[in-house]
């Protein structure tokens, strides 16, 4: 799978950009503030529409676009595989309304014809990894499942699309516990959105049980070779789900032991978060909120058995997430037969001479890798000279060897 052109309009600080995407590497070179990290993000963007950085999707929009009546931004890519060639496109369209804020209209079209966003689920593949992501370790558990779910929607269209109906379907029981808590009765319907949420959500967990193991298989040996073996990763999941036993473990937390979920199959997850929900129903009528299910998920990332969340140094957890986004660019093509595109964010800054040079010949192997720097002296003359360089300076891209 290749990026083969970009087209961006009022995306950020590109007012207009048309970009042939050269296969292999390609270096983004330029000072602080000029487009370099906006390139990446507009390119992710294609992914899911969906933006790693803004909390609201109009920020993405230029701001000298904003002063235009109907404010509209637009990112077209051409995706090339084998077989042939698809085209992404995404508008954003803030629309004015009398006497009301103004509202943000996303259109996606795939191939010319209007889709909805949950269509984009496999179309392009793309692991991007930025500064920040050691908010995936560090940071609350939603962002451990937003990271499981942004993965997985790309290998897995199925699970895309149960992500979307279990949080409908959690909308909906949720709103009925707080109608319950304030006038019982209706149990019958709370029984059908628990059989629609324990349905549903079987999916979820059985499909994050096996990514993990997949990734963590992976991620270890990168994990051990960037840390000349010193160390040993480990990815532990989580689920939702309270103890088999009354009294055992802790209520509407993920269960603490280690467990190797991956043997179990759907009809299993399905009794399990079925029984949890009707055990724990009294419970969620009176706090008016889904206690146990896969939005409670959580994820561990342990080495040499410490968990790196409350203990690891920062270089630690930075090697560890460095380590599983690599693992995440095979588990990718091991999935879909196909490359995804790698994105790298100053990745190079905080790593020694050996560990660039470790990170490089593992970039070198991919079919397409964007990667930028304000440093042109972190990459080695080999790689440079493999590379396509372009330079990045106000929003335009200047190609220079």
């Amino acid at each position: 799978m290749l990026l083969a052109h970009l087209s961006l309009t009022n995306f950020r600080n590109f007012i207009r950009l048309e970009a042939d995407v050269p296969e292999g590497s390609t270096l983004l070179l330029g000072a602080n503030a000029q487009g370099k990290t906006s390139l990446l993000e507009a390119i992710f963007y294609l992914v899911s529409a969906d933006s790693p950085h803004a909390a609201q999707a109009r920020q993405v929009i230029n701001f000298l676009a904003l002063r235009e009546p109907t404010p509209v931004a637009r990112l077209v890519g051409e995706i090339r595989r084998a077989d042939r060639l698809d085209r992404i496109e995404i508008r954003l369209v803030l629309e004015s309304l009398p006497g009301d804020e103004p509202r943000l209209r996303r259109d996606i079209l795939l191939n010319g014809v209007r889709r909805r966003v949950g269509d984009l689920a496999g179309v392009f593949n793309a692991v991007l990894f930025l500064p920040e992501d050691l908010r995936v370790l560090e940071g609350p558990p939603g962002e451990r499942r937003r990271y499981l779910d942004v993965a997985l929607s790309q290998a897995d269209s199925h699970y895309a699309g149960a992500l979307t109906e279990y949080g409908r379907i959690l909308t909906q029981r949720n709103a009925l516990l707080r109608h319950l808590s304030e006038a019982p009765g209706a149990l019958d319907q709370l029984e059908f959105w628990d059989q629609q949420a324990a349905e549903t959500g079987a999916v979820l967990f059985r499909s994050r049980a096996l990514a993990v193991r997949e990734l963590e298989t992976l991620a270890s040996l990168l994990h051990s070779d960037m840390t000349r073996g010193a160390e040993n990763l480990r990815l532990e999941y989580l689920p939702a789900l309270p103890s088999s036993s009354p009294g055992e473990g802790q209520l509407g937390l993920p269960l603490s032991e280690t467990t190797d979920w991956t043997g179990l199959p759907h009809a299993a997850w399905r009794e399990r978060l079925l029984t949890a929900l009707e055990r724990l129903r009294a419970e969620d009528i009176e706090r008016g909120s889904t206690l146990v299910g896969p939005h409670r998920d959580e994820l561990r990332f342990l080495s040499n058995g410490i968990d790196l969340r409350p203990y690891g140094s920062r270089g630690q957890n930075r090697t560890a997430m460095l380590s599983l986004k690599l693992a995440e660019v095979d588990w990718l093509r091991q999935r879909t037969g196909e490359w995804p595109v790698l994105l790298l964010d100053e990745v190079l800054a905080e790593l020694d001479r050996e560990r660039r040079q470790d990170l490089l010949a593992r970039v070198g192997r991919s079919q397409q890798a964007l990667l930028t720097s304000t440093d042109e002296g972190l990459f080695d003359d080999a790689f440079r000279r493999r590379a396509t360089t372009w330079r990045v300076h106000a929003g335009r891209l200047i190609e220079s060897g």
